[in-house]
C-alpha cells in the first residue's frame, strides 16, 4: 500500500515538476512563461479589435446604466456617488468577461496543433497554465485602462497614486488569472467550442450578479449574500472599490481580498495544470 500511495503522490507531482538547478531552473521556466505573455503581446499588437469590440460593452455600462442609476438613487452608495461606487464594478466585469472566455482560445489551439507541441516540449504544465494565466492578465490591465479612462471622463473621482493604482494593477492580475485558469479548466472538461461557449455565457452573469458589483452586499437577501460572500469577483470588486476611487473602502479589507484571490488563483492553477493534457485526449 505504501508503495501504491507513493506512485500516486509521484503522477500527480509529475506535471509540476521544477527541473534541478534552483535559480538557473526557475529563471528558466520564467522565461518559458514569459514567451508565452509575449505571445500574447504580438497577437494583441497585430490584431487589437478584440480588446476594442471588448471596450464597448464596458462604456455602455457606464455611459447608460451608470447615469440612469445616479439619477434614480435607488441604490443607497453612502458618501459615494452610484457612478464612482459601481465603476469599480464594471472594471472587475471587464476582468470578468475577458478572462471568462479565455479556454476557448486553448480550444482554437488544440484543434491547431499548438497544444500537441507545448505538451510535448520539456516545459512543465504548471508554466504552460501560468503562461495562460498572465496572457489573460495582460489584456485584462488593458483592459482596465481603458476603464479607467473611460471612468475619468465620465467624472469619477480616481484615485491616481502611485500604490492605489500598482494595488489595483494588482487585483486586475489576479482577477484575470483566477477566472482564466476557470475558463481552463471548463475547456479541458468540455472540449468543445459549441459546449465551452454555452457554459460560459451560462456563468457570466450569475457570477456578475452574484456579486457587488453593482449593489452593496447589504441590500441583498440572506441567501444572495451567501452566494456573494463564496464569490471570488466580490472581493475583487471589493479590493477595487477601495484603491480605485477616493473615497472607497473594503467591506472584508484589501489584504483579505488579495489573500482570498491570491488562494483562488493558486488552487485553480494546481487543477489547470493536472487536467491541461485533457484537452488532446
Amino acid at each position: 500500500m505504501k508503495s501504491l500511495n507513493n506512485a500516486t503522490l509521484l503522477e500527480w507531482a509529475e506535471p509540476f515538476a521544477v527541473p534541478a538547478g534552483r535559480f538557473t531552473g526557475l529563471t528558466r521556466l520564467a522565461g518559458q512563461c514569459m514567451a508565452l505573455v509575449e505571445t500574447e503581446y504580438i497577437k494583441l499588437r497585430r490584431d487589437p479589435t478584440d480588446l476594442i469590440s471588448r471596450a464597448v460593452q464596458p462604456a455602455l455600462w457606464l455611459l447608460i446604466f451608470g447615469n440612469v442609476f445616479s439619477k434614480l438613487r435607488a441604490v443607497a452608495t453612502g458618501d459615494l456617488p452610484y457612478t464612482d461606487f459601481m465603476a469599480p464594478g464594471i472594471l472587475a466585469q471587464s476582468v470578468l468577461f475577458v478572462s471568462i472566455f479565455y479556454g476557448i482560445a486553448v480550444i482554437w489551439e488544440r484543434d491547431l496543433g499548438i497544444v500537441h507541441k507545448l505538451l510535448v516540449s520539456p516545459t512543465p504544465r504548471l508554466v504552460l497554465v501560468l503562461g495562460k494565466a498572465l496572457s489573460a492578465g495582460l489584456r485584462a490591465l488593458i483592459q482596465g485602462v481603458f476603464v479607467y479612462l473611460l471612468a475619468w471622463l465620465l467624472g469619477v473621482h480616481l484615485n491616481f497614486h502611485l500604490p492605489a493604482l500598482l494595488g489595483a494593477a494588482l487585483v486586475v492580475l489576479l482577477g484575470a488569472m483566477g477566472f482564466s485558469t476557470f475558463s481552463l479548466i471548463i475547456a479541458c472538461i468540455v472540449k468543445s467550442r459549441e459546449r465551452f461557449m454555452g457554459i460560459g455565457q451560462v456563468l457570466t452573469m450569475p457570477l456578475f450578479f452574484a456579486s457587488n458589483a453593482i449593489y452593496p452586499i447589504a441590500v441583498m437577501p440572506e441567501w444572495l449574500k451567501v452566494v456573494a460572500h463564496a464569490n471570488p469577483l466580490s472581493y475583487e470588486v471589493d479590493a477595487l472599490r477601495a484603491l480605485m476611487v477616493h473615497g472607497g473602502s473594503s467591506l472584508f479589507g484589501v489584504g483579505w481580498d488579495i489573500s482570498v484571490l491570491l488562494a483562488f488563483v493558486s488552487v485553480l492553477t494546481l487543477i489547470s495544470a493536472r487536467l491541461y493534457a485533457n484537452l488532446v485526449r
